[in-house]
């Protein structure tokens, strides 16, 4: 076990707002507001130089801004890129962290009616504000996006989408393979339901009135949050409906189609995801053999499927399961770093 970084931040952070078009709207009714923290890398404000650009997506629960939070035994990810840069295993980067936390407890970082249009946010509007303010390297070949479950899917989504917009991308422990990720968190959610009269908005109201949440209760918020980005219903109350039915627990099959369309291992079976994942100048996968959520088979397929399709890139299997894996990233960033400096 590591002992906890003591050292102070040898860079600089900064923040900014950014009044969204492409959040507001969305039918949860969160703000279109956002802050965008920033890390300038130490000697940014002495010198001329451009950097390349990191952008760190968090998973379920959290917001960027926590990734600058003391950690006990261990780093926080800008102790971590100035432990990395002090060792000559990377070079400087500008680090973004946006916060992109909703009132379903967290963010795929994709587009939807629901939870709002965060892959449009990310790109369409936070990377223009970044290269106004700040000194990066212009250009997708210049841009990593990384992130861990729900971070680790928005990046590999990204990747197999916006090859256009990012350079590389690294997803650690991401989510793919829904149907062994997600069914299972089903049956629980409805029996939680039925005891507010199958209405999913008096088990919200329940959960918005509570002084404090399960650990059951933030995972029947996840399996609603998935269900308003995946397949948002945009007459339903907060576009918010399941693909199951509520008594039976039977599937709908054009609703679980709707999530299916999503899951990383189908669009990787796609021309169209094929094509990105090609363009990427660097694309890192991993996840621990005893992941608690069965990602593992997830990026197990994942990775087959870009393997036979010749898709250049790195898979690796750790020894761990899903919590408290931030330490993989001193094998990403360096990777993430020289696919991207140039």
């Amino acid at each position: 076990m590591a002992i906890h970084n003591f050292s102070a931040l040898r860079g600089t952070r900064v923040e900014f707002t950014i009044q969204s078009e492409a959040v507001a709207g969305n039918l949860l009714g969160d703000p279109a507001t956002r802050r965008v923290a920033v890390y300038l890398p130490e000697g940014y404000d002495e010198s001329d130089e451009d950097y390349p650009l990191f952008v760190d997506l968090v998973g379920f629960t959290g917001s960027g801004l926590a990734h600058f939070n003391w950690r006990p035994f261990g780093d926080n990810i800008p102790q971590r890129l100035d432990r990395l840069v002090a060792a000559g295993e990377m070079g400087p980067v500008v680090t973004v962290f946006p916060d992109c936390f909703t009132s379903l407890g967290g963010n795929q970082y994709i587009d939807s009616a629901a939870m709002g249009n965060w892959e449009a946010f990310l790109i369409d509007e936070m990377l223009p504000a970044v290269e106004e303010r700040f000194r990066v390297r212009r250009g997708r070949e210049h841009r990593a996006l990384f992130g861990k479950s729900s971070g680790g899917y928005g990046a590999i989504v990204h990747g197999l989408r916006r090859a256009d917009a990012w350079g590389a991308v690294a997803c650690h422990s991401g989510d793919m393979g829904f149907l062994m990720a997600y069914w299972p968190d089903f049956s629980h959610l409805l029996d939680e339901v039925a005891e507010h009269g199958g209405d999913l908005m008096s088990l919200l109201a329940h959960y918005e009135a509570k002084p404090k949440l399960s650990h059951g209760d933030l995972h029947h918020l996840m399996t609603m949050a998935m269900a308003a980005t995946y397949d948002p219903d945009p007459d339903a109350p907060k576009g918010l409906r399941l693909p199951v039915d509520l008594r039976t627990g039977e599937i709908i099959p054009e609703r679980w189609a709707n999530w299916m369309r999503h899951d990383p291992v189908e669009i990787a079976k796609t021309p169209e995801g094929i094509a990105n994942a090609k363009a990427l100048n660097g694309l890192f996968i991993d996840c621990g053999t005893t992941d608690q959520y069965a990602l593992l088979y997830g990026a197990r397929a994942l990775t087959r499927i870009l393997t036979e399709a010749g898709v250049d890139h790195r898979y690796e299997e750790f020894d761990d399961d899903h919590t408290a894996v931030d330490y993989r990233q001193d094998v990403s960033f360096p990777f993430l770093y020289e696919a991207i400096a140039g």
